[in-house]
């Protein structure tokens, strides 16, 4: 589980850093979109997607050894995020092709929000997985959005000073 979302992470920093390539002189552009093609493939291949494959399978048999899960409330919410995640997963894999294709559909800053998908699906896991029964729903919900909230500011913010130093 750490791996998939270690690699979710990465690639869409490669794939920010790939989108802004494409503003640089033409020699440099090239050479590093060869790069990060390369980069994003062996990532993508070779960690993220075997660490998504074993995260499914070691779930399922997690559910399978261990049924009394399924009658537990928290758990129906977590397996509804890692299925959000899922298709997070694919999207990125989209995009990955696309960039192979060069066709850039996505804006670096557009790249950064979608970033944080990953970051929100992880907090809720994470904070579902060790609350469990005792979470108070109120509390954890307006913890949730807060996060969200400032992930979008912090996002803002380091717009705002990246733009001054330009």
């Amino acid at each position: 589980m750490v791996s998939w979302f270690a690699g979710l992470f990465y690639i869409v920093r490669l794939f920010i850093y790939h989108t802004e390539a494409q503003s640089k002189p033409e020699q440099e552009k090239d050479i590093l979109s060869k790069q990060f093609t390369i980069m994003e493939k062996k990532l993508w291949w070779i960690i993220t997607t075997p660490a998504m494959i074993l995260t499914i399978a070691f779930g399922v048999a997690m559910l399978i050894l261990a049924p009394f899960y399924l009658k537990m409330p928290w758990m129906h919410i977590k397996l509804s995020f890692v299925l959000l995640l899922l298709i997070y997963h694919f999207v990125c894999q989209r995009i990955l092709f696309q960039l192979k294709n060069n066709t850039f559909k996505w804006t670096s800053n557009g790249l950064r929000v979608w970033n944080e998908v990953a970051t929100l699906a992880l907090v809720a896991i994470v904070f579902l997985v060790v609350m469990q029964d005792s979470m108070n729903w109120i509390k954890g919900t307006v913890g949730f959005f807060s996060v969200a909230i400032a992930l979008m500011v912090g996002i803002k913010i380091y717009k705002r000073i990246r733009n001054k130093k330009k």
